[in-house]
């Protein structure tokens, strides 16, 4: 579905400083769907980056679409970066959306169908199977998957049924015999996400997936006796997921009934996206966009030689009979820092050095260690910490659960409003509550998202308080994915400003300053602002200067801002951003000494490093903090200054590495699209992903990064 957008609207958008945060985050999807078009990757990661990049645009529309949609559905007023109100934008997202859903669409079907049986592997209708293997899937329709069938018709008698979100769904439009056509009646099949999508049909030298639709439709009659079926459509909808308007002005009030009810309500919020198999009824679909006030262009169209849902292809990545054909990962290799690991007392090394833990190429054992360590030590009183996402058999609650059975106090704040873990972590923490441990459910209406452990331990006449503040989640699932840096240390000063952070947190308590913590919501925007600036007041003084800068997202514009001050000022500045970013480099006159660039790969980059040259007395932190709105203003985020000449030197050396990287890495445009880089002629090929596994301590060297 090819949509004109108006001149006025692209100039509109082109003419902006800034750039629209969803037309951004579009493009990073993009980068993620592009791993998929890979001619060096196997057919199995390009299905996994394709189902990444669907799951992706899932989540997409139910937040931020449902949150466009908020406003319009309210009549409230929104101003995109891009200039452009909410009826109009909409127009253009909605154009951008359809473009990449029919690239998608076309990729699978003339790229990736066509080489799954050089593969061992195949997707198949019930028609084309074997005789035999036909009866077997006849067999295991009426015996498993009929009796949780549940046609549920729309008329004059019924009313219409809730359909759930991201569910297939078959729309059957039926009259009765001898009835005129006027008395159609429409019916909806709901697949059961309890049903496995595809059902598999194993041959000596291939297997067969058969998807579910696809059996249901080849028996879908056997639910509709007597009357004559005009038409069979299946589809899928997405539905809202966004809360913001809702969001209660007293977050203590029945706080934990509010996050339930909230769950409850993504199950029948408004519809903002139909997927539509080819062929549909257009009475059907009229009837269904009058029905969810949805226009022509929240239509997404799906030839019935693709799929709906390639979030469904996981099933075959994870078939144990391809493994060998998924490149593996290399096993992690100890921190640089401790490279004797897994040989000492955890307790014994952190009061003689501080560890910096890169993940995945360090795995999160040294911090697992220590949190069960804890849990059994006698002279260990007490436990603090902060938690976002958790695994879901996780070591840590484990630890912690055994830790309030050795008499130890143990306080942790659980953020239930982690998006779409709310579920597993209010779990986990009335398991904590039951047994003793000081829970706190989030702080106010903040979203708390700093990620902080401290423990406190005497031995003899001795307190030491060991700490661990990182950018990534205390999660053993998530830390062999995602890219995130972690610092385990017995530094007073951090320890002075973790305990003073943790007062905020659990009680009432604004202490005046912290020494080498920067927090949100409380000055972070102003303290870094002020750092670009001095960067700028170096280079017109003439003096070195540089920034770089690693995170997630660049969207708070009063910090971009500055950092067109500081690139018109002559600072050169480096920007690594894997997602959203709303700033335009390289314009003329407003942005020309900035480069940005974004590392989409095997890994997710999740890591937040800032480094501010300071005419050679460097300032670097890390943390837990985009340079966000909500990371600055509605989040408890946290940034730690890194003053080990030895850890600096290894954060150095990862930025350096990032804009080395010529094989996940992407250059920004001034327009906003990006660029694959690749090796220039000579050049040897540079893949952080593989590099980083590597590194040795020797190996780690003085990088000059500012000339």
């Amino acid at each position: 579905m090819k949509v004109v957008i108006p001149d006025k609207i692209e100039s509109l958008i082109q003419s902006s400083d800034l750039i629209s945060r969803d037309l951004s985050w579009l493009k990073f999807n993009d980068r993620v769907f592009d791993q998929s078009t890979k001619d060096s990757r196997t057919i199995f990661e390009k299905l996994k980056f394709l189902a990444i990049a669907a799951s992706n645009l899932d989540e997409f529309f139910m937040i931020r679409v449902g949150s466009l949609y908020n406003y319009l559905d309210y009549d409230k007023e929104r101003v995109d970066y891009s200039g452009l109100r909410e009826e109009p934008f909409k127009v253009k997202l909605m154009a951008e959306c359809q473009d990449f859903h029919e690239r998608l669409h076309i990729h699978f079907q003339h790229n990736l169908l066509p080489s799954m049986k050089d593969s061992d592997f195949m997707l198949s209708n019930v028609k084309n199977l074997y005789p035999e293997e036909q009866e077997y899937i006849k067999e295991y329709f009426y015996k498993a998957v009929y009796p949780m069938l549940t046609p549920m018709v729309f008329d004059g008698y019924h009313t219409f049924p809730i359909l759930m979100n991201k569910l297939l769904i078959f729309g059957v439009v039926t009259i009765s015999p001898g009835d005129k056509k006027d008395n159609r009646k429409l019916s909806f099949v709901q697949i059961p996400s309890n049903i496995p999508r595809f059902f598999e049909v194993e041959r000596e030298d291939i297997v067969i997936y058969v998807p579910i639709e696809e059996m249901i439709r080849e028996h879908i009659v056997s639910l509709f006796r007597n009357v004559d079926i005009e038409s069979i459509n299946l589809f899928r909808i997405t539905r809202n997921g966004d809360f913001t308007l809702e969001e209660s002005e007293d977050m203590d009030t029945n706080f934990l009934e509010e996050v339930k009810r909230k769950l409850n309500a993504r199950k029948t919020g408004r519809v903002v996206r139909i997927e539509i198999e080819d062929g549909y009824s257009t009475w059907m679909i009229n009837l269904l966009k009058e029905r969810w006030v949805i226009k022509e262009d929240s239509i997404f169209k799906v030839a019935k030689t693709s799929m709906l849902d390639f979030t469904a292809l996981w099933q075959v990545i994870g078939n144990k009979r391809f493994k060998d054909k998924i490149p593996a990962v290399p096993a992690p290799v100890p921190p640089l820092s401790y490279p004797e690991a897994r040989t000492q007392d955890i307790f014994h090394v952190l009061q003689n050095k501080d560890v910096l833990l890169h993940h995945p190429y360090n795995n999160i054992d040294p911090i697992l260690d220590l949190i069960e360590k804890a849990a059994d030590d006698p002279n260990v009183m007490a436990i603090k910490m902060t938690i976002y996402r958790l695994a879901k058999d996780s070591r840590i609650t484990t630890a912690l659960l055994r830790a309030v059975e050795n008499g130890k106090h143990v306080s942790v704040l659980f953020e239930v409003k982690a998006r779409f873990d709310e579920e597993n972590n209010m779990r986990e923490a009335k398991k904590l509550q039951r047994a003793g441990c000081f829970v706190i459910y989030g702080v106010s209406n903040l979203k708390t998202h700093t990620k902080l452990l401290l423990i406190v331990k005497k031995d003899e006449n001795q307190v030491t308080r060991y700490v661990h503040l990182g950018s990534g989640n205390y999660n053993e699932d998530t830390s062999r994915l995602y890219t995130d840096i972690g610092l385990l240390t017995t530094n007073e000063v951090l320890a002075n400003d973790v305990s003073e952070f943790f007062n905020v947190i659990t009680g009432h308590s604004m202490p005046s300053t912290y020494q080498n913590l920067i927090t949100a919501p409380r000055d972070m925007r102003n303290q870094l602002i002020s750092f670009i600036e001095e960067e700028a007041e170096h280079a017109r003084k003439g003096e070195k200067c540089g920034i770089f800068i690693k995170v997630n997202s660049l969207e708070d514009s009063e910090v971009i801002y500055a950092l067109y001050r500081a690139s018109q000022a002559g600072v050169p500045v480096k920007l690594i951003v894997r997602g959203i970013c709303c700033l335009r480099p390289g314009r003329e006159g407003l942005s020309e000494n900035i480069e940005v660039l974004s590392i989409v790969g095997d890994f997710l980059e999740h890591s937040r490093i800032y480094h501010f040259h300071n005419m050679g007395s460097y300032r670097t932190y890390v943390g837990s903090a985009d340079m966000m709105v909500r990371s600055f203003d509605r989040r408890l985020e946290s940034l730690f200054r890194v003053e080990s000449p030895l850890l600096q030197k290894q954060l150095m050396n990862i930025i350096s590495f990032n804009l080395k990287d010529n094989v996940n890495a992407y250059r920004m445009q001034e327009d906003g699209n990006y660029v694959a880089k690749e090796p220039a002629e000579g050049e040897a090929v540079f893949n952080i992903h593989k590099e980083f596994f590597l590194l040795r301590p020797e190996d780690i060297v003085e990088v000059v990064l500012i000339e």
